[in-house]
């Protein structure tokens, strides 16, 4: 298996693992995370972009964004708006985030019908490589079936991919 693929697995029912090796040190992994100029990059699938990001990267504080499609090529994706939210709960510099994560409306407001997971990112020094590892937490094996079935695997594939574009980009 090449270094950088993600490798997936889920614990417990509910908690979905996501890791992934990136070429890059830890400090600027971790930046990536925590700076709106970076993040409207690279966050979300490829074919969308994040015209808003605000966030708050404090303990207690808000990152509320929206993804917009904006290829063509993805059918009747294109122009639909995706709004979430993160509320940060920890985050240990350069090691460690966690945070809920939920959908929102374009208020902020958290779209119940929607699942929410509670997220840790842990960001772990290789010498010179990062080995990032995203631990979701959800409600129930019900919920983490229903995110899984929205294609969350692909998803984040592609959101990382273009996360080891960019830093590629700025190394």
């Amino acid at each position: 298996m090449a270094n950088n693929a993600m490798v997936s697995r889920v614990e417990n029912e509910r908690v979905l693992v996501l890791e992934r090796v990136f070429d890059a040190p830890r400090d600027l992994v971790f930046t990536m995370f925590k700076e709106p100029e970076h993040l409207k990059h690279w966050w979300g699938p490829r074919g969308w972009d994040l015209p808003v990001c605000n966030m708050d990267f404090r303990p207690g504080g808000v990152w509320h964004y929206c993804m917009k499609c904006v290829d063509q090529n993805q059918g009747e994706l294109y122009g639909i708006e995706s709004w979430g939210k993160g509320v940060y709960k920890e985050i240990v510099e350069p090691e460690k985030i966690i945070y809920t994560d939920y959908f929102t409306d374009a208020e902020g407001n958290e779209n119940d019908t929607m699942p929410s997971a509670e997220i840790t990112m842990e960001f772990i020094d290789l010498g010179g490589k990062t080995k990032l590892v995203s631990r979701s937490e959800y409600v129930s094996a019900e919920t983490l079936k229903s995110v899984m079935d929205m294609g969350v695997l692909n998803g984040v594939t592609q959101t990382w991919d273009r996360l080891e574009e960019r830093l590629n980009a700025v190394k």
